[in-house]
């Protein structure tokens, strides 16, 4: 693990204490992180997995916000996601523009510790679940919570209809 990796990691785990977000750590092998193969070698099941995705906005000034969504559905990202935005075109933003607003790499991205200026967007349908499985900003690591600890993120949103 190198050093962005680790910075990342305690930069997590103090927004996590800070906000009084109880949750469980996982530690994996890096070259599980991404979902799918996470859960087939760890033995979990997709429909409990969550991904955090960057948008941006198409057109300069580029405007970014977040969205987490179950890693069994797709985000709505043409229809949904631009309206919240109120934006004419979206994208899901670039590896090197994540890496620039998150300090996270594809496959690591958290919802948890990013900007305070960005936008969350939690799909409702998380909410039907006992528990959840997100990233944690690192490949090496998986954060296990109840979604409703969710609700203790500043800027989030519950958004109907984010992801289908």
């Amino acid at each position: 693990m190198d050093s962005s990796s680790i910075n990342i990691q305690h930069l997590v785990e103090k927004y996590l204490k800070d906000y009084n977000i109880e949750h469980e750590i996982i530690e994996i092998d890096p070259d599980f992180a991404d979902t799918a193969a996470f859960c087939e070698k760890y033995n979990y099941p997709v429909e409990n997995s969550g991904n955090t995705i960057i948008v941006a906005s198409k057109k300069e000034p580029k405007s970014f916000v977040a969205c987490l969504v179950l890693a069994s559905y797709k985000l709505d990202v043409n229809k949904t996601v631009r309206k919240l935005m109120e934006v004419s075109k979206v994208s899901f933003a670039s590896a090197e523009d994540t890496k620039n607003l998150t300090g996270m790499m594809i496959g690591g991205v958290t919802i948890f510790g990013l900007p305070d200026n960005l936008a969350i967007y939690l799909d409702d349908k998380l909410f039907q679940l006992d528990y959840l499985i997100v990233g944690s900003g690192s490949r090496s690591t998986k954060v296990k919570i109840n979604p409703e600890e969710l609700k203790k993120i500043p800027n989030s949103i519950v958004i109907s209809d984010l992801s289908y």
